[in-house]
């Protein structure tokens, strides 16, 4: 392995000190170095993501780029895969210079523009959210359908914070098995809303164990006429059927 190599990894640690901030996976003659990175980043309306970034320096590096791979339990594995390719484009700018501090800072500044990217394909993809927000500007209001809510008390406060946050107005209606949330807003906050109700892990499966919305469903959507905005929706209510 390269000296700059070795000059790197001890850099590394020194710069990425704190418990758990970074670890050294393996140190071979033949094979590189490994070493894995773990730092906190904002995602989507500044919520923590830790990602966990692994690179493997081959014996040639830096002449030839890192093998990187990405984990966090905040992303999805196509997220994941985003991020990755993402850096592997930008090591291509640093060919021949060490690079592993430069491409985390890079992400630590660049996620939420990824994520994001990442997630305009939501509208494609061929989920339970097969109608997805038109790309028409305006005022929309959409019905959406939940199969269940088992952790509910977080589930609704998780819900009130993201359209408080999105500065959505709308109802979250409880009749019997059915559960309802009609919201009302900006196009893109709308959209930024679906993305964080599929991707986030709001609720909790039958082991107790968090997990992300895969049961929800798009039932209507429609843009709002003018005259008729806002009509009579506030911050967001929650309404149950009257026994």
């Amino acid at each position: 392995m390269s000296a700059l190599a070795l000059e790197e990894l001890s850099a590394l640690m020194a710069i990425y000190c704190q418990r758990d901030e970074c670890a050294v996976l393996a140190v071979s003659e033949t094979d590189g170095i490994t070493l894995r990175i773990q730092t906190s980043v904002k995602g989507l309306l500044d919520s923590d993501i830790l990602l966990k970034l692994s690179f493997h320096l081959p014996i040639s590096y830096p002449s030839s780029l890192p093998n990187i791979s990405i984990n966090s339990e905040q992303l999805t594995r196509a997220q994941c895969k985003d991020v990755k390719e993402r850096l592997l484009e930008q090591a291509k700018r640093h060919l021949s210079e060490p690079m592993v501090h430069e491409l985390v800072l890079w992400i630590q500044q660049n996620i939420k523009h990824i994520i994001g990217q990442s997630e305009t394909s939501v509208c494609n993809e061929k989920s339970t959210l097969s109608r997805c927000i038109s790309t028409e500007d305006g005022i929309w209001t959409i019905l959406l359908h939940l199969d269940h809510m088992r952790a509910k008390t977080k589930y609704v406060k998780t819900v009130e914070k993201w359209t408080s946050d999105l500065r959505l107005t709308g109802r979250l209606m409880f009749m019997g098995k059915i559960i309802l949330i009609l919201l009302q807003g900006d196009r893109t906050s709308i959209k930024e809303y679906l993305i964080l109700q599929k991707t986030s892990k709001v609720d909790v499966d039958s082991s107790g164990k968090k997990c992300k919305e895969k049961m929800i469903s798009v039932l209507c959507e429609t843009k709002v006429q003018s005259e008729h905005k806002r009509y009579n929706l506030v911050l967001l209510q929650i309404e149950k059927q009257p026994n």
